[in-house]
């Protein structure tokens, strides 16, 4: 009964949105910025040739990176599990890749390989590479200390103790993780069909934007959404029926400060991050015009001819960036973490919110971006608007997720007192949902610098995206390389912010959700 009221209220809300865009679409007609449900319908069926083949061809590009990325995942937490000094290496390296921008990565991986589908799948597998691991991590050292000591007790070894106990509480996680990676998956590879392939739905993206086809446009972002949802249902149905329960925990808060063991290893993440690009560049025998080594970057933001105005394009470009990801970061935070906590004062809310919510996440960016450019303009306005959109979804789920954990014991005291929602909400359910909230931070940091950037190329050509994309189409590569440096690190220590914070809230708003 519980299932089928959520699944009408679901779709009741669905209904409700529905009928909003295609009133919406009705009242604003004149101005040719919205394309209804009707229109959207109309233009789909009537070009079902077309968005077929270029479903599949981005559709396979996605699958074989979500299989690449994710058995890359897998194999390496198996890694740390069996050589546990490896886990700091390991997840400082997934972070570093996580942080490389896609709007630039994409170009250079398609000078790399040449025509193909080469780097629409190495885009797709570096997008779920880091959505899975961190996740796989924390599921396998998920266990009960109580049964890991059954095992020894009974005299069995390690791989009794990862084949009965360490896999399976890692499955919940690794579903929650295969989840947020089907999405990520779809968007990578229309990020590499952006930088010069053939077919695609990137390529009818790009095709349409440059027509304003309105009504293709939408159908598109409509298309994608549904594709995308499809896989996050797919795969969290088939969780269902194998698991019963989902896993406590998706995202533990970081362990420990900043001690002197942490600065080496943040220095020896950055030693093996130079090691593996120059020796990468230098096995593969490309060639220095566009494969540049980390000896090419500083020399090119150092003491090169132009290095000074080099540097000062840089400042230029990343000011402009972080004028507009900053206020599109907080207002997505505040939003998403605003609206979980709405829906925890009024549940009937959802019905109608949460269909909404899981839309903009399904929608990929790269078809969200030019929709509202085309809504809120060129200028800031709607650069800061698709970075919050992009926040807003992962803060709100997260939440939700957090919300959730508050201790029913207590919950059951402040009930012997006739305590109202708010209050149980204000004392119980935030310091809960404080663990959640900033884990949803620290994912959001690279995922707000992927928004900012791929509608600087897409739109608005300022900033750091333009400066990238306007790199790789006249083939300074090193500025592009250079900026694709200095993004991945304004990523890390965006990311490294936001880890100290979280240290210094937990511990005096939330004590017993910080790990020892």
């Amino acid at each position: 009964m519980i299932q089928g009221g959520r699944l009408a209220d679901a779709v009741i809300g669905t209904l409700i949105l529905l009928a909003l865009w295609q009133g919406l679409a009705f009242a604003l007609q004149d101005r040719f910025l919205i394309a209804g449900p009707a229109q959207v319908l109309g233009w789909s069926i009537a070009n079902a040739g077309l968005i077929g083949r270029a479903l599949v061809v981005t559709g396979s590009n996605a699958a074989l990176g979500f299989l690449a990325g994710n058995l890359a995942a897998i194999g390496l937490a198996a890694l740390a599990l069996v050589v546990p000094r490896l886990i700091p290496m390991i997840s400082g390296l997934a972070l570093v890749v996580f942080c490389l921008p896609m709007v630039a990565t994409g170009p250079i991986l398609r000078v790399m390989m040449g025509p193909g589908n080469g780097p629409q799948i190495v885009l797709a597998a570096l997008a779920v590479y880091y959505t899975t691991l961190i996740p796989l991590l924390a599921g396998l050292r998920a266990a009960p200390a109580s049964w890991l000591d059954l095992i020894h007790v009974y005299g069995r070894g390690r791989w009794a103790e990862l084949r009965h106990i360490r896999l399976r509480a890692a499955l919940p996680y690794l579903a929650a993780g295969l989840q947020i990676a089907a999405p990520a998956a779809f968007l990578g590879a229309m990020v590499g069909e952006f930088t010069g392939a053939e077919r695609g739905m990137g390529v009818l993206t790009i095709r349409f934007t440059r027509a304003l086809d309105i009504p293709a446009i939408w159908s598109l972002a409509a298309i994608a959404a549904l594709v995308a949802i499809a896989a996050y249902a797919l795969i969290g149905g088939i969780a269902r029926r194998i698991l019963h329960e989902p896993p406590p925990v998706i995202l533990a808060p970081p362990p420990g400060g900043p001690t002197q063991r942490g600065w080496m290893q943040a220095l020896a993440v950055l030693i093996a991050v130079l090691a593996l690009w120059w020796a990468g560049m230098r096995l593969a025998g490309l060639s220095p015009f566009f494969a540049k080594r980390p000896s090419d970057v500083l020399a090119a933001l150092a003491w090169a001819p132009d290095a000074a105005q080099t540097r000062g394009t840089l400042a230029t470009a990343l000011a402009q960036t972080a004028r507009h990801v900053l206020p599109g970061y907080c207002a997505g935070l505040a939003l998403g973490a605003g609206l979980a906590v709405l829906l925890g004062l009024v549940p009937r809310l959802s019905a109608v919110l949460t269909p909404l919510a899981v839309a903009l996440r399904s929608i990929p960016i790269v078809t969200t971006a030019p929709l509202i450019v085309l809504l809120a303009g060129r200028g800031a306005a709607g650069t800061v608007l698709l970075v919050a959109v992009m926040v807003f979804f992962p803060t709100f789920v997260a939440c939700q997720h957090g919300l959730r954990q508050a201790p029913g014991r207590i919950l059951d005291v402040f009930d012997s007192y006739a305590a109202s929602r708010l209050r149980k909400l204000i004392h119980v359910g935030i310091p809960a949902m404080l663990p959640a909230l900033f884990a949803a931070a620290r994912i959001s940091v690279p995922a707000a610098v992927l928004a900012v950037t791929v509608v600087e190329w897409l739109a608005t050509g300022g900033g750091i995206g333009g400066l990238m994309s306007l790199s790789a189409s006249v083939s300074d590569y090193d500025m592009l390389w250079s900026a694709v440096v200095l993004v991945t690190l304004m990523s890390w220590l965006g990311h490294a912010v936001i880890s100290a914070a979280e240290r210094r809230v937990l511990a005096t708003h939330a004590p017993e959700q910080v790990r020892p």
